[in-house]
């Protein structure tokens, strides 16, 4: 495909509706993004080192995409991995040990490239559509999580639960709350999840989302985020030169989770340097790998029942 026939594909959320969509396009786009005279240039990140931007020619409006993790972006060489180890992998990630290294470093390397290359295709859309591209990329992530959960074998939807207020044992009206996943068990929610590319104004949100959907059920219903990265290109002083800055707010996550409460796990395809060597933040925030491996295992085995919802 040409950049042309990638970026109309990927306007079209109806293209992606199982993992091997996905598949497909990313390894599209890596043949046209690695290959020779496709690009106009590849630039990198005068502050650190291992993430790239590529530039597209008249085609793609000369545009400068989003800042791209060479460590974890899948090259065209090898993204025949994600068609055949990675589902592999997927298929039995339950079983998927800790010391498995490479089979988890798929799984984060194969997420992290489906959706950024979805990311990098939406970024060659004029600057006045560059809204249309955010809400587009975002949808397609939360329907990639979502996709990648039920491969699992797990009931897993997106929607409004209507949330019943009760009062002296007697339902006085229902609350909505939109949610991006809704874990069940048969009737029970048991897990709730956000699921953003990136935390920055969003994070807020998620941490009262479980305060308040547990304060009026009455109950401890985990509730997991998930994001893509917290980087973004930020200009240097030099003309056509960038590097990457961080969207993360660690001061809001730490008070939210000291003074609020807790989430029950919070993941990152793309995990920044302080979030595994500050021991708070290295508490509570995870590669990808280990939702999909061990904690939806574990999270679905704790929670007793769950509570009864009615689901739109």
């Amino acid at each position: 495909m040409n950049l042309q026939k990638l970026r109309e594909y990927a306007l079209d959320k109806t293209n992606f509706t199982s993992v091997e969509n996905y598949i497909d396009f990313s390894r599209h786009y890596l043949d046209f993004a690695f290959s020779p005279k496709s690009l106009q240039a590849v630039i990198v990140s005068k502050n650190e080192q291992n993430y790239r931007f590529f530039q597209y020619k008249a085609d793609g409006n000369y545009a400068i995409t989003r800042p791209l993790n060479s460590n974890l972006l899948i090259d065209s060489a090898n993204s025949h991995l994600m068609s055949f180890d990675f589902l592999r992998a997927m298929d039995s990630a339950r079983d998927v040990a800790l010391t498995d290294k490479d089979s988890r470093l798929l799984i984060c390397n194969s997420i992290y490239t489906l959706q950024q290359s979805i990311g990098a295709t939406l970024d060659a859309l004029p600057a006045g559509e560059s809204n249309k591209a955010r809400k587009i990329n975002g949808d397609l992530f939360e329907r990639l999580i979502m996709l990648l959960i039920q491969r699992l074998g797990v009931d897993c939807s997106s929607g409004t639960i209507q949330v019943p207020v009760i009062v002296d044992n007697v339902e006085q009206f229902c609350m909505s709350y939109q949610h991006d996943l809704i874990i069940k068990e048969g009737e029970a929610v048991k897990i709730i999840g956000g699921v953003k590319t990136s935390s920055k104004d969003r994070i807020d949100k998620i941490f009262m989302d479980k305060f308040l959907y547990c304060k009026l059920t009455d109950t401890c219903v985990p509730h997991v985020a998930i994001f893509l990265n917290d980087v973004q290109r930020k200009k240097v002083n030099r003309p056509n030169q960038f590097g990457v800055s961080a969207t993360f707010l660690p001061g809001h996550f730490k008070g939210y989770t000291i003074k609020l409460n807790p989430l029950d796990g919070v993941y990152y395809c793309d995990i920044r340097p302080n979030m595994q060597t500050d021991p708070l933040l290295s508490q509570h925030i995870q590669t990808i790998d280990h939702f999909f491996c061990t904690d939806i295992w574990r999270l679905l085995r704790q929670v007793q029942g769950g509570t009864k919802a009615k689901i739109k």
